[in-house]
């Protein structure tokens, strides 16, 4: 026995339908969800984020969503803190935690262990390099980062204007780059032992038809109600960039029309797909199950079940 936790991770690309194996392992393991979705934390953007229903839910208690405003910040350091927290009063009650998202950044903060320094706010910095990325673009910051820390800056979308800026400022203010900060943190080792299982598909035109036909059925719950309350209040600048949300701003202003939109939505969550598949690769000891090869879901959940008895993390 190592003496770590054990710890189910079930990741993957949105619309893999990582939610219900979740719940379902849960069920038969007796275990309890954290979320690792970055958007799912924030209240009232239900439809947006696919947040999970307490029907879908079954009784199984989940930790870390819809729990923060929506102009609340909040950072992958505040996740790792609480998430930290969610196992170990999971496991002190005798039950398995499972770690469920899409998030790449913040399952892999969380398994790694990895802690992050607390540096002095930079209010005059942050100002001035909120006015550089409005005048050039987050591609010039994203830029400026490359030149002291390339792997952060490899690993960060120019969109991520919140991120790379966190990144200066952190080198500018303690000496240290982001990626060194990580480096540094996993000497101490990670206190868990953890069976990463990630969902994928051998045929990847399965997973964007699942993706259309996701974004169709939030249309007709109501998303566009949803994203015109957020996309319309100019406080809430986190949370609309949240896929459908932003993609459905250009029909509220009268820039495009609403077919326009929602095909660009639909767009929009294929490339984060692939965005999400690809953090996922660079992670080690990843289990893949392939639910397009399984072709039912009780199939997944067995392949599933397999793969955690294999990896031996109960005993």
């Amino acid at each position: 026995m190592s003496g770590r936790i054990p710890l189910v991770v079930i990741a993957g690309p949105t619309a893999s339908g990582k939610t219900a194996l979740a719940v379902e392992l849960c069920l038969r393991l007796d275990g309890e969800v954290i979320s690792a979705d970055s958007m799912q934390i924030y209240k009232h953007m239900e439809i947006a984020t696919a947040k999970p229903t307490a029907e879908e839910m079954q009784g199984v208690r989940h930790h870390l969503i819809d729990f923060l405003e929506p102009n609340e910040p909040f950072s992958v350091a505040d996740y790792v803190d609480l998430a930290h927290k969610a196992v170990a009063d999971i496991h002190s009650r005798n039950k398995l935690p499972i770690v469920c998202g899409g998030t790449g950044l913040y399952i892999s903060s969380l398994i790694d262990n990895i802690r992050f320094e607390k540096s002095c706010p930079e209010t005059g910095l942050r100002d001035e390099l909120k006015a550089i990325a409005a005048e050039k673009g987050g591609g010039y910051l994203k830029e400026m980062l490359r030149q002291f820390d390339p792997e952060t800056a490899e690993r960060l979308h120019e969109n991520n204007l919140s991120r790379i800026i966190r990144a200066i400022e952190i080198y500018k203010t303690t000496g240290l780059t982001v990626s060194e900060q990580n480096r540094n943190s996993r000497l101490s080792g990670s206190p868990y032992d953890v069976c990463f299982i990630c969902l994928d598909f051998k045929d990847r035109s399965v997973l964007y038809d699942r993706i259309d036909r996701r974004v169709d059925g939030m249309m007709s719950r109501g998303l566009l109600e949803e994203a015109r309350q957020f996309c319309l209040d100019g406080s809430l600048k986190t949370s609309r960039q949240a896929i459908g949300y932003k993609e459905l701003a250009p029909y509220f202003s009268g820039k495009d029309y609403l077919e326009n939109c929602v095909e660009n939505l639909k767009k929009a969550t294929r490339r984060y797909a692939k965005r999400q598949l690809t953090w996922f690769r660079r992670c080690e000891n990843v289990n893949y199950i392939y639910p397009d090869e399984c072709k039912t879901f009780e199939n997944t959940i067995g392949e599933a079940m397999k793969v955690i008895a294999a990896s031996k993390i109960k005993e």
